[in-house]
């Protein structure tokens, strides 16, 4: 009987190796996957990974803890408000555009609130001035000799306009507060061309009314 067999369970050095690789190779993945999750890919070095769903290095804007500064508006106006003189439109009115030699001009105003709410205006006879120039020189003012002025509280309504309910009648003389008791002067005629101009609560008209005398 022979003695020389080999014994069982021997492995060869072939399997060794292969056996020693494959431990190799596990032991390489498992330290590839720590490095993973330690070290975020694409993190900047020395940046904590972050754990609130931003990128790391990415900070929140600067919160700022100054009171907020109110900013100033226009007072609301109100219905019965003083009228501003920016919502009055003044309007100077005659009655013709030409007068004949026995014509006298007869005088008016027309007051329009040009606002949106309704405002309240001294249209009395006190706050009225009626001024007639021609050219450079004024010939007559209706505050020269004027007699027994009064007040009277208006409320304008928006884009109602008002006017004067007795026309002023010129007699086409000049005017000054020394001549009230006397004859005055009559003015130059013969196609010569006046304005008129006229005045409420210190609200001058935009425009004069042209007209001529004959």
């Amino acid at each position: 009987m022979s003695t020389n067999r080999t014994s069982q369970g021997k492995v060869s050095p072939a399997v060794y190796r292969r056996r020693r690789l494959l431990v190799l190779l596990g032991l390489v993945a498992v330290i590839i996957a720590i490095v993973l999750i330690v070290v975020r890919p694409g993190a900047s070095q020395g940046e904590p990974a972050s754990t609130d769903g931003k990128s790391a290095g990415e900070t929140e804007p600067p919160v700022s803890t100054e009171p907020a500064t109110a900013i100033p508006t226009e007072p609301t106006a109100a219905d019965g408000d003083p009228c501003k003189p920016d919502q009055v439109l003044v309007e100077a009115v005659t009655d013709g555009t030409e007068y004949a030699a026995d014509q006298q001009p007869q005088l008016s105003v027309t007051i329009t609130n040009t606002g949106k709410n309704a405002c309240v205006i001294n249209a009395g006879t006190s706050a009225q001035v009626f001024t007639i120039r021609s050219g450079e020189e004024q010939y007559w003012t209706s505050t020269d000799c004027q007699t027994e002025p009064v007040d009277a509280e208006v409320l304008l309504a928006p884009g109602t306009p008002i006017s004067s309910a007795v026309p002023i009648i010129w007699d086409r003389t000049r005017s000054s507060p020394d001549t009230c008791e006397q004859a005055r002067e009559a003015v130059p005629a013969g196609g010569a061309s006046y304005h008129l101009e006229v005045s409420v609560a210190g609200i001058e008209s935009e425009s004069s009314k042209q007209f001529m005398l004959f």
